[in-house]
């Protein structure tokens, strides 16, 4: 009777069971899935991480049960977002010279990088990627090449950036030196509403949570029913006995 009332617990902790969707995310970032996971009624929370030099980071958990779905329902929103790196990241000191061409691959970068950051908090956009060309001068040539720029965003459906390509190349012309408005291609290009529609749960999935959510309260009453007698023979064996006192002849 008590190996069944533990695997009966066994089971009811399981079907409770929680797992961990991302790591290494942002607070504000864990904060919106977070936000966009309560929201499809999925009961989501965060964790803190000490990373030590490497700082605080967060961890995005779930129940097991809607582990596909939550991740389902991340990716189609643009879950879990880009990294991005820095100017003092990308340029810190680090006891070596570099040569004139890795210090301008390194500013490229550097800038498609500030600037991939900054589209990717406009509302509406779920990934970006920007690449900045910025061609060394020949001390040797009077032929100036110039500078050009490429913008891909993925936006959701729904939302209006094709009245904000203007400003999108505004911001990228602003940040790049010498760089010319024709000179900037913005390609955008909206999320497959597959994508989105792959987020709702299947029958499967909501048969599964149905029979968990029922599953759950009869094998707690279970446990509880098989193993309260074990608790009680136990209570009694620990139960000092009285034993009978002879009077004293």
């Amino acid at each position: 009777m008590s190996r069944l009332a533990l695997l009966c617990s066994l089971l009811l902790l399981a079907a409770c069971g929680r797992a961990d969707l991302y790591t290494g995310q942002s607070e504000r970032h864990a904060n919106e899935m977070v936000a966009i996971l309560k929201t499809a009624g999925i009961d989501a929370g965060k964790q803190k991480v000490d990373g030590g030099q490497a700082g605080t980071s967060w961890t995005v958990t779930a129940p097991e049960g809607d582990f596909s779905r939550a991740t389902r329902l991340l990716g189609a929103q643009g879950y879990p977002r880009a990294a991005y790196e820095s100017l003092g990241s990308i340029f810190k000191k680090e006891g070596f010279v570099s040569s004139p061409f890795e210090e301008r691959a390194r500013l490229d970068y550097a800038l498609a990088q500030e600037l991939q950051h900054s589209i990717s908090i406009i509302d509406g956009v779920m990934e970006s990627r920007v690449h900045v060309t910025q061609p060394a001068r020949d001390p040797l040539s009077d032929v100036v090449r110039p500078a050009s720029a490429s913008v891909v965003i993925v936006y959701r459906p729904g939302a209006n950036l094709e009245g904000q390509v203007g400003q999108l190349r505004a911001l990228v012309v602003n940040a790049v030196e010498g760089l010319a408005p024709e000179n900037v291609t913005v390609v955008l290009s909206a999320a497959q509403p597959s994508s989105l529609a792959a987020a709702e749960p299947g029958l499967g999935e909501r048969l599964g949570d149905g029979l968990r959510a029922l599953l759950a309260p009869v094998l707690a009453i279970v446990a509880l029913a098989l193993g309260w007698p074990a608790l009680r023979r136990w209570q009694l064996r620990r139960r000092p006995r009285n034993r009978a006192v002879t009077p004293a002849e």
